[in-house]
């Protein structure tokens, strides 16, 4: 069940790196962008801040976060390379709170500033229609997981779209907890399915590593 999703966007298509995303910013543009270093569980923006800016993570992980009474809500992980909160441009508040998963830094580019940038340029307006469009697809190939009923199945293909540069080790930068919460799963439940995965010899789990046992 998790092979069909990787069939139609490979692992290739879903990474990006940072100069990719933001090669349609004039340089006076990159010139105004500020840098924010946060730490481990500080607050971007939170839901209902005013919209003046959007965002890229240089290093580290930010989620953005809906809350439904004490229960947390991941909408989205952006990870480094990943430009997050384009939806500000065209809105005049935040609709959910970001927060640094761990460690992180992020350049914040002014609204302002963007908007007139791709209004000045349509070129640089449908190259940044390309980034939107791959992130389009990153969210899409996201949902499918999250519609994948067997725990065991919706954690694997997780794996294999989180694995590094060999095609084998995923190396988790935050808690169990935050990995249940990123695809849907309670933490019993993937707890469960990481435990079936390594008695089978699929996963091989050490420390904050899991190697798969071949390569995708």
């Amino acid at each position: 069940m998790a092979e069909p999703g990787l069939a139609r966007l490979g692992k290739a298509d879903l990474e990006v790196s940072l100069g990719e995303t933001l090669d349609w910013l004039p340089a006076e543009v990159r010139a105004r962008s500020v840098v924010r270093e946060l730490k481990a569980g500080e607050s971007l923006f939170r839901r209902g801040d005013r919209a003046a800016a959007i965002f890229a993570v240089e290093r580290g992980r930010l989620q953005l976060i809906r809350y439904a009474g004490d229960h947390r809500v991941i909408l989205h992980t952006a990870n480094a390379g990943h430009l997050f909160a384009e939806a500000a441009l065209f809105a005049s508040t935040y609709h959910c709170d970001a927060v640094a998963a761990v460690l992180s830094r992020v350049r914040t580019y002014p609204k302002r500033a963007v908007l007139a940038a791709v209004r000045a340029d349509p070129e640089r307006g449908e190259r940044f229609m390309a980034v939107l469009a791959r992130e389009i697809q990153r969210l899409r190939t996201r949902l499918e997981e999250r519609n994948i009923r067997s725990a065991r199945e919706r954690v694997l293909h997780h794996l294999l779209l989180s694995a590094g540069e060999d095609g084998r080790t995923v190396r988790l930068d935050g808690t169990l907890m935050d990995l249940a919460a990123e695809i849907g799963l309670t933490h019993e439940a993937l707890y469960r399915a990481l435990a079936a995965l390594s008695k089978e010899g699929t996963i091989a789990r050490r420390g904050s590593d899991i190697r798969l046992r071949r390569a995708v």
